[in-house]
């Protein structure tokens, strides 16, 4: 086990780039826990924030794009997702700037926000500058919690403080594995995904084919 919590510490930068991916996507949790994580001195404050900023605004313009492009198509496809798109969508008409600078913090709907805004007219540039400053906050309320999480277990006494940062430790190793499980299970399915397609399209063998 030592072996290991030392290749954690060792190995600690990949966990900016976990943190850039996941905030990409909606990992509010992982964010705190690796501010807690820098608290305990595995991390540094500086570059977490960073890196869970830029992954925050990239995911949400790749959102936003995709809607542009493609929103119709995905909203067809995916029907489930029509009434989180049309509370978005309701949101966004009375309430634009507010909301581009608040959908973060609204659990469930902040992949299919930024969809819905893709397909609004608003510009992209316009977008994109509320959107730094959107995930600037987001980034900077997480970290901060974290931290000041971690701030609170410093206090604790030494025994305890041993005790948690060993829990600390342990939860980046299970992290760096989840993370290598999701990425796994990704591809899997994705090719699953893609031979089913191709054999729902494919023609039958007894079939000749057309002269």
């Amino acid at each position: 086990m030592a072996e290991i919590l030392d290749m954690v510490r060792q190995n600690g930068d990949w966990f900016y780039l976990i943190t850039f991916v996941w905030a990409a996507l909606e990992g509010e949790t992982f964010v705190i826990f690796a501010a807690l994580a820098a608290q305990r001195g595995f991390l540094n404050i500086g570059a977490l924030f960073v890196a869970a900023w830029l992954g925050s605004f990239c995911g949400d313009q790749v959102f936003f794009f995709l809607g542009r492009r493609y929103g119709t198509r995905i909203i067809a496809h995916y029907p489930k997702l029509q009434p989180k798109f049309d509370k978005a969508v309701g949101w966004l008409e009375k309430y634009a700037a507010a909301f581009i600078l608040s959908y973060r913090f609204m659990y469930g709907i902040r992949n299919v926000s930024g969809i819905a805004i893709g397909m609004s007219r608003i510009p992209w540039r316009r977008f994109a500058i509320l959107n730094l400053a959107a995930a600037f906050i987001w980034a900077l309320a997480f970290c901060g919690a974290g931290y000041l999480f971690g701030n609170i277990f410093a206090h604790l006494g030494k025994h305890r403080e041993a005790e948690v940062n060993y829990e600390v430790r342990s939860l980046m190793i299970a992290a760096l594995g989840l993370f290598a499980a999701v990425i796994i299970a990704r591809v899997m399915f994705v090719r699953w995904r893609n031979r089913r397609d191709q054999a729902q399209v494919a023609p039958p063998d007894d079939v000749p084919p057309a002269s």
